[in-house]
């Protein structure tokens, strides 16, 4: 192992973030709690928690679960939807994003994550309190848009991730995105899941990578075991992208109800409705309960490259052995 090898994958997020590796884990809903949180942040990542299927006063006990089991920084991912219908519904889902966001910047979180829309009004109160900020986005605009909105990192995610995603792949979003948002630095997500893809997406001009479906597959993932291994069984081809499960698009295992929707999708209602009616009850369905054929289970298509249920500290442990590897073979 050499050091040109060992400082290739020390990145300047590790140095932004305080982390040993520029390896993300996304703050998926329902999954991501405070055990897998704690458990990718204590192996060297950067671990993070979903605000979305929480209380704010249940995110502020998993905030200090994780403060609890480790004192590596970790992130909390917040939905910041923009608004656009009216009701009951809504204003429920408004409420519960603002209290997220209240909790995240009480408890001082390290890093605030924008799973979903701009995170541009609160960028500067997170930041006099010392946090860093991260924004997902699935193309160039909205890149521009976090940019200019003064965020740390941007998360550029291909059409090949799971949940919600965008319809550019990233083979050809990364790049874009490092070009357009220079000199801030970007992540790479989607249909990554191993140490070749980390090399690939530091090649793009990614600083680290954001991984989701590889960290549902993992020991300390809150799923059901039906879930994980439902990801190990499928291939490449076994995901669908479908507004069902919130009125976005949004990638999930393909079974009994991506096919029934298929079937009613001029009944889908606008986000956030269609999650509050549909992606949240069929969310638990499968996640939590193990009805992986007739509930909402996010995936990307790197379900393809899992072969196994592995503990946390594994999973990034052979990455990165996996990402020196292919350095050490490339021709200096």
């Amino acid at each position: 192992m050499t050091t040109g090898t060992r400082s290739a994958l020390y990145t300047p997020l590790c140095d932004l973030l305080g982390i040993r590796y520029p390896i993300c884990q996304a703050g998926m809903g329902f999954v991501a709690r405070s055990g897998l949180a704690a458990a990718v942040s204590e192996a060297g990542g950067l671990g993070v928690l979903a605000a979305a299927h929480n209380t704010p006063e249940g995110l502020r006990e998993e905030i200090r679960r994780v403060r609890e089991a480790t004192d590596k920084p970790f992130g909390v991912d917040v939905l910041f939807a923009t608004m656009r219908a009216a009701g009951e519904e809504v204003d429920r889902f408004t409420d519960a994003v603002r209290g997220s966001i209240d909790v995240t910047l009480e408890e001082r979180v390290p890093v605030l994550v924008a799973g979903l829309g701009n995170p541009g009004p609160v960028t500067a109160e997170a930041h006099r309190l010392g946090m860093k900020v991260m924004a997902l986005c699935g193309n160039v605009k909205q890149a521009r848009d976090h940019a200019a909105s003064g965020v740390d990192v941007v998360i550029a995610q291909g059409h090949e991730a799971g949940g919600h995603t965008g319809r550019i792949a990233g083979l050809v979003l990364i790049p874009a995105i490092v070009d357009a948002v220079r000199p801030v630095p970007v992540v790479a997500a989607g249909g990554i899941a191993d140490g070749r893809g980390l090399v690939a997406a530091l090649a793009l001009g990614a600083v680290g990578v954001w991984l989701g479906t590889r960290f549902i597959a993992t020991a300390e993932a809150y799923a059901h075991d039906n879930y994980k291994q439902k990801i190990v069984a499928i291939d490449e081809e076994g995901t669908v992208v479908t507004r069902a499960s919130s009125g976005k698009p949004c990638r999930l295992i393909r079974n009994n109800f991506t096919r029934e929707w298929e079937k009613r999708e001029g009944e889908i209602q606008p986000f956030p409705v269609q999650l509050s009616r549909v992606g949240f009850p069929a969310s638990i369905q499968a996640r939590e309960r193990g009805d992986i054929e007739n509930g909402s289970a996010a995936c990307g298509q790197s379900a393809g490259l899992i072969h196994g249920v592995r503990p946390v500290r594994q999973v990034i442990e052979a990455m990165v052995d996996e990402a020196r590897a292919v350095l050490a073979r490339l021709p200096q």
